[in-house]
């Protein structure tokens, strides 16, 4: 579980009285958690929905008459960040093919591009890892 922050005025005086919203990262539910003694309000909130795994992976991706390869840095239930050289522009989408070992099948995945940095790009899975099962499987296994 990950802490989340207040959507509604319910939740800000909750928080006063020591209860935070959490969001689960496998299934996403949402709920509010006590704990006596502890002082949320100094908490420094991570925004991030999905906890970050870091691994070395290899990745094609095409889109439009774009294509590049690159490798995976870090990856959650919600997207990936990869070291890559091709040039690409915030809100393209791509069909990423990620190879998660070397005897298996690439998963592929549809993803838009959320950052673009030094040589990095961020992209923001179009759906949830959830939804494909061999993706979910390898983050869980990972500890996501």
């Amino acid at each position: 579980m990950i802490r989340s922050h207040c959507f509604n005025y319910a939740e800000r005086v909750a928080k006063l009285l020591f209860v935070a919203p959490f969001r689960c990262q496998t299934c996403s539910h949402r709920f509010l958690a006590f704990s006596l003694g502890y002082d949320y309000l100094k908490d420094i909130i991570d925004r991030r929905e999905h906890k970050r795994i870091p691994v070395r992976l290899a990745l094609s991706f095409s889109g439009g008459r774009i294509r590049g390869t690159g490798m995976v840095r870090d990856i959650s239930m919600g997207g990936c960040i990869i070291d890559c050289e091709t040039i690409v522009q915030i809100d393209d989408i791509f069909y990423l093919q990620l190879f998660l070992g070397e005897q298996e099948m690439p998963v592929e995945v549809a993803a838009m591009v959320r950052s673009v940095s030094n040589k990095r790009i961020g992209f923001k899975f179009l759906r949830s890892a959830k939804e494909n099962k061999r993706l979910f499987d390898f983050l869980h296994a990972k500890g996501a």
